[in-house]
């Protein structure tokens, strides 16, 4: 294990640590309050003006991450959705977008359904494909999205070579590593310019709380328009979120360790079992897509996809997304004779 790994856990481990000058308590308190003093001179001494704008404990929160990732700056909101969406806002009408082809529906949805009434432009491509990627960029190309591993077939990217092509053609390149985690994967280290997560997932890891976050590698102007929307816009964690969050974030560590224990063992249980048509996994996958997972990954993840009876786009099954599930899914692969 890297010096730096151990920092990352080190850092996890402290999450929610800030001494109390008033009281000593080792943990932050929540600060509910959406309104701060204003000093007779009409200025701002803690630093706060209004919730929407601002808040301790999401300060807290985007510190941590910001951290986490290797980030310049972080900005936090109430949903991964919303921080996806927030990415979007700040392009202009017909600006293109290069996008997976596999990705988590909501993203999908997303550009299809909204965005692409905005006027913005989308090109779903196979991202694990350098020259597909290079196909589809053009010349109003702003920029390519990463999903890796993707939801739900896990699929592996190459993030350096992906990021390359896209700075090759003046774009910037996204990557939501949500499934990952900055325990497993560092998409900054590897050249990325931003980085997505649904917070409610494995960083929160205790299904109680929603939220996402946008880490830039850079306080650019591109961010200075992610910080515009998620101000204006408002979709933004509560205090009580951000406390519920970094709580979380205090054992994402020792969680991601058991989750790609667990998830490992089902996967090879699942991949020889005369009821199970394909595993999806990237400890499991081909002999290329595996080497990538093992350049820029720490370990192979938690998650488990196998594919579902329906076929089509999002026919998949996953076990494993932010818990312990990975035994019920055995159970369900070797009980249930619908299952593929």
């Amino acid at each position: 294990m890297s010096h730096g790994r151990v920092n990352r856990e080190t850092a996890a481990a402290r999450a929610s640590h800030h001494i109390d000058p008033e009281s000593g308590a080792i943990l932050a308190p929540i600060q509910p309050s959406t309104t701060f003093e204003r000093a007779p001179d009409g200025e701002y001494p803690g630093g706060f003006i209004y919730s929407r704008t601002g808040n301790p404990n999401r300060q807290q929160l985007e510190e941590i991450l910001r951290t986490l990732e290797g980030g310049a700056a972080c900005a936090a909101f109430s949903s991964g959705s919303a921080a996806t969406a927030a990415v979007f806002q700040a392009l202009s009408r017909g600006d293109h977008v290069v996008a997976p082809n596999d990705c988590y529906h909501g993203t999908r949805a997303l550009l299809r359904d909204v965005f692409a009434r905005w006027g913005l432009q989308v090109t779903f491509t196979d991202v694990t494909d350098a020259e597909q990627v290079r196909q589809a960029m053009r010349p109003d190309t702003r920029f390519v999205w990463v999903e890796t591993p993707s939801n739900p077939m896990l699929k592996v990217t190459d993030i350096r070579r992906t990021a390359e092509i896209a700075h090759e053609s003046g774009a910037l390149c996204v990557c939501d590593n949500t499934w990952a985690t900055p325990m497993l994967q560092l998409p900054i280290e590897l050249g990325v310019d931003m980085v997505v997560h649904s917070t409610t997932k494995y960083l929160s890891g205790h299904s109680d709380v929603m939220g996402g976050a946008v880490i830039t590698a850079s306080e650019d102007a591109f961010f200075g328009k992610v910080r515009q929307v998620q101000a204006t816009y408002g979709a933004v964690p509560s205090a009580f979120d951000c406390w519920l969050t970094l709580r979380g974030i205090r054992t994402l560590h020792l969680r991601m360790r058991a989750h790609c224990e667990n998830a490992g063992a089902v996967a090879s249980f699942l991949s020889e079992h005369p009821r199970v048509e394909a595993v999806h996994y990237p400890g499991l996958a081909a002999p290329a897509e595996r080497a990538v997972a093992e350049r820029q990954m720490s370990d192979f993840g938690g998650g488990v996809s196998l594919p579902g009876g329906g076929g089509g786009e999002g026919g998949g099954w996953q076990a494993g997304c932010d818990g312990d599930c990975g035994e019920a899914a055995a159970v369900h692969a070797r009980d249930e004779p619908g299952r593929n």
